[in-house]
């Protein structure tokens, strides 16, 4: 019985032992405190723009056609390849001009014998007039058939340096500096005026259209700087807006502005360019990272740090840009807010900050 009576008097000691040590390690623990980074709501000066993106536009971009008929006996180039003002590009035969050029001489030759034999026939009349041999009417007559051969005789020779200009056109040069989009002709085909041969694009003037929403429109003026990018440029261009078209695009609602871009070797017609257009400027604007805005049921709230304690601030946000977002009401600027970690705070939070702060 001794020994009954000793044995729950030691279970009960270690029961209560067990039991003292629990509660000694429940309370030795403390609730930890968020861990968060903070930085200064800063002022300065925002810019207000406008993003777009859409084509760079080659503004010469010719498509060569034949002035005069005739069959194609050399191409001097291939597409893709780089091409200089003045520089050959076709051949066409110029047999059939040079055969024209050797009749439309004949021609020349013809009226001009005639001419000669006329002015003699003139000569003669005159001293047949002196001598009341003829009459005045029929010296007016062989004058006239001279006067109409001299008149001959220059259509004859206009004939000839018509001829000449065309066979100057037999050999067809590149209008511009550019490089040969498309080769449209080959050797042996038979053209006629006005048949496109090749198209040349040439990157000496240049011009992005930028679609923008029709609901900031008004906002837009010809003279608005822009920012512009394309992936195949290193360099980006700052320029204006040269030109609002009239119309709305009817599928999209979208009104073009069109900026003109400098001459480049990297950028391309037909790429996509990103433009900024710079609207206005707000002075003094308030900008602070975009993660320290949270939404609460009450709206969108910032927390400002004071001590080791965040207070809930509501606030109105504007334009997000870079990764920063603008406060338009509820902050002062420098103030020190909640980052990292601002999604995990209520009102009045103890805080624990992180050592090496974001700024």
């Amino acid at each position: 019985m001794q020994k009954i009576i000793t044995l729950l008097s030691l279970c009960f000691f270690l029961t209560l032992s067990a039991c003292g040590k629990k509660q000694d390690d429940a309370a030795s623990k403390k609730p930890s405190l968020p861990l968060i980074t903070v930085t200064q709501a800063e002022k300065t000066n925002l810019e207000v723009r406008e993003q777009s993106i859409g084509t760079i536009e080659g503004i010469i971009d010719p498509t060569i056609a034949a002035e005069v008929a005739g069959r194609v006996t050399k191409v001097l180039t291939r597409p893709g390849e780089p091409v200089r003002h003045g520089q050959a590009l076709i051949v066409l035969d110029p047999t059939d001009l040079n055969l024209q050029r050797v009749e439309a001489q004949a021609e020349v030759a013809r009226v001009e014998a005639l001419l000669s034999n006329q002015e003699k026939i003139v000569e003669r009349n005159q001293v047949l007039l002196k001598k009341n041999f003829i009459s005045q009417n029929a010296l007016d007559d062989v004058a006239t058939q001279k006067t109409a051969l001299e008149r001959q005789l220059e259509a004859a020779k206009a004939k000839i340096a018509i001829i000449e200009h065309n066979r100057n056109k037999t050999a067809v040069y590149a209008p511009v500096d550019g490089k040969v989009e498309k080769l449209i002709v080959a050797v042996g085909e038979y053209v006629k005026v006005g048949d496109p041969l090749m198209q040349i694009i040439s990157r000496q003037k240049l011009r992005a259209n930028l679609p923008v929403p029709e609901s900031i429109a008004p906002q837009i003026k010809v003279g608005s700087k822009v920012r512009l990018t394309t992936p195949a440029a290193k360099q980006p261009q700052l320029g204006q807006i040269n030109e609002l078209k009239p119309l709305i695009n009817a599928d999209s609602r979208a009104l073009y502005a069109v900026a003109d871009i400098q001459a480049d070797a990297d950028w391309q017609p037909g790429a996509s360019v990103t433009g900024l257009i710079i609207l206005g400027e707000r002075n003094d604007a308030i900008m602070v990272p975009e993660q320290s805005v949270v939404l609460r049921p009450a709206g969108e709230v910032v927390y400002v740090i004071e001590g080791e304690q965040a207070h809930q601030r509501l606030v109105k946000t504007g334009l997000l840009q870079d990764g920063k977002i603008e406060i338009r009401e509820g902050l002062q600027g420098g103030e020190t807010i909640a980052v990292d970690g601002a999604a995990l705070l209520t009102d009045k939070a103890k805080v624990s900050i992180k050592s090496n702060n974001k700024s």
